[in-house]
Parts: C-alpha cells; sequence; structure tokens
C-alpha cells in the first residue's frame, strides 16, 4: 500500500559498549522522529542538532529513503522531509543511525515495499559500515551484529535485566565520528585483540545470565577507547566515576564524547558523581538517565 504521509519514530543507541567494538549496541528510550510526505523536496529539522544537519541531499534520511528505493529499483518521487530531533547531534549515542534508520523506514513504508528487518539491517549497515548503532536502532535492545561475507550481517539479540538503566553524561562539545575513527590503529597486538575478544564474551554473558558485576571488566578496552581518550582526556575519569556512583561498568558511547554508565539503581547518584567529575575537569555537558529501549524504529501514523 502506498502512503501519502508517514511518520517515523527511531532510537538513539549506545555503540560498542567498551569491549564490543563495531558490533554490540545498545537502543536507548530516546527518539528522533521523520514525517515524510509526498510533495515538492523540502527538508525541515527542529530540535537538538538543527542549526547543523544539512538540509538537503546530504541529509542522512534522505540516504535512508534514497537507499530504499534504489534496493527495490524506483525512481525516488518528490518527499517533504520534517525532522524532530531528540537525540543529541554528533555526540556519540547514535544520531546518525537513528536518522539512517528513520529514513529506511519511512521508505519502506511510502513506497510499499515492507523491507524485511534483515534487507534493513543490509542496507542500514551498508550506509554505517557496521551494525553496531543500526542494528539496535532497528531491532530494539541490545544486539550483537557480524559480517557474513560482503554484504550480508548476522545479527542476534542479547538478553539484559529489565531493571538495566543507561546514566550518561553528555559534553557539550561534538566529536566528529570519522575524525575519532581516523585516530584508531589500523594494527593491533594479539595481546590487545585477547584482552578485547574475552572481554567482549563476557559482556554478553554479563548481560544476559544478570551477572552485572562482571560488566566493570567486561566494559574495559583497548582498542578503541585509549586512543579516542587522547581527543577527550576526561573519559578515564568519567568512567571511574560512574563506578564509585555505584555503576556496574561504563564506557565511551560509540565514537563519543558521551559517556554511559550501566545501572540497577543509584542512577541518580551515579549521574551526580559524573556530573560532578565533569565539573571538576571544566567539561560542559548534561546528565541523562534513560530506560533501555526494547522497541525499534517503527511507524508511528499513515495516510
Amino acid at each position: 500500500m502506498n502512503f501519502n504521509s508517514v511518520t517515523v519514530r527511531a532510537p538513539a543507541t549506545a555503540a560498542n559498549l567498551g569491549s564490543g567494538f563495531d558490533s554490540i549496541g545498545m537502543a536507548l528510550d530516546l527518539w528522533n522522529e521523520l514525517t515524510l510526505t509526498r510533495g515538492t523536496f523540502s527538508v525541515t529539522a527542529t530540535g537538538e542538532g538543527a542549526d547543523l544537519v544539512p538540509l538537503d541531499t546530504r541529509n542522512l534520511a534522505v540516504t535512508g529513503v534514497e537507499a530504499v528505493f534504489n534496493h527495490i529499483g524506483e525512481p525516488v518521487p518528490p518527499l517533504q522531509y520534517a525532522q524532530v530531533n531528540r537525540v543529541p547531534f554528533a555526540r556519540g549515542i547514535g544520531s546518525s543511525s537513528s536518522a539512517i534508520v528513520s529514513g529506511l523506514v519511512a521508505g519502506s513504508a511510502i513506497s510499499g515495499a515492507d523491507l524485511s528487518v534483515e534487507d534493513l539491517i543490509i542496507l542500514a549497515a551498508g550506509i554505517e559500515g557496521h551494525p553496531d548503532n543500526v542494528a539496535p536502532a532497528i531491532y530494539g535492545g541490545c544486539t550483537v551484529g557480524v559480517r557474513n561475507g560482503s554484504d550480508k550481517w548476522v545479527v542476534d539479540p542479547v538478553k539484559f535485566p529489565d531493571d538495566l538503566y543507561a546514566v550518561l553524561f553528555v559534553p557539550d562539545m561534538e566529536l566528529n565520528t570519522h575524525e575519532s575513527r581516523a585516530r584508531l590503529p589500523d594494527q593491533i597486538s594479539r595481546t590487545d585483540a585477547v584482552y578485547n575478544i574475552g572481554r567482549s564474551a563476557l559482556l554478553v554473558n554479563a548481560l544476559s545470565s544478570g551477572r552485572l558485576e562482571m560488566l566493570k571488566y567486561a566494559t574495559q578496552d583497548r582498542l578503541h577507547q585509549p586512543h579516542r581518550a587522547q581527543a577527550f582526556p576526561a573519559l578515564p575519569h568519567l568512567i571511574e566515576a560512574a563506578i564509585k556512583g555505584g555503576a556496574h561498568g561504563a564506557f565511551l558511547s560509540g565514537a563519543g564524547p558521551s559517556v554511559m554508565a550501566l545501572a540497577t539503581g543509584r542512577e541518580v547518584t551515579i549521574s551526580y558523581e559524573m556530573s560532578e567529575s565533569a565539573r571538576i575537569l571544566g567539561v560542559d555537558g548534561k546528565p541523562m538517565i534513560l530506560a533501555i529501549s526494547n522497541e525499534g524504529a517503527s511507524v508511528t501514523s499513515s495516510s
């Protein structure tokens, strides 16, 4: 069925969770909305990053919609894009993947293609380059995703306790994902590889078994956080503050600079400790306490 207008929402996401570099991610209960309406092409944005997001074909929601029409072999019709953004922009909590996924889901609906989640994952990961953010944005919850061949992906949900919450400190500074990735070395030692392999396995096991005391170790990392901390030296201090406040584990969210802790209680105390550490270090920003979302992107209305 072809619609004249669709509205889609897609969640914020935290990627990597420390040791699960480029493979593990989690959906957060904070949502961007996209309304797609047939009509003369235009892009508008309100809310977070409204003065920063491209208002032309470079917008990632447009990229997502175009990917759907290219996939089904149809020309892209003239469309109006209206974004309401609540996910902080360029802060490491999935504003880009939320835009991509909202575009894909909206494009799938307005075209009548009704793509499967597997197709959405392939298209989204193809745009993003890896599944750690886009998979939980599509599926909800916590997911682990790995590449299978040149354009296929294996994605599987990871169980986690119902009372698990995310406590974040979101710095005012922006961090470009591509620049952050450019700091990472092309090669790593076997010692560091083993360090992360063991901890990413422990991470999945700790979440699924509910043995959250293991997260303190499971979220440790040597592949990306030490290198990204060069541009954000407050990182280890914010992690330490979160643990001091009662978090089970804490890590750089995505490429940063947001720092996220996982907790089942003492969330306000953890938030205070992280904010106080940031204040002492001269890092401006805001704390957020969010539930983990079991839902991924979806169409909320259509006509």
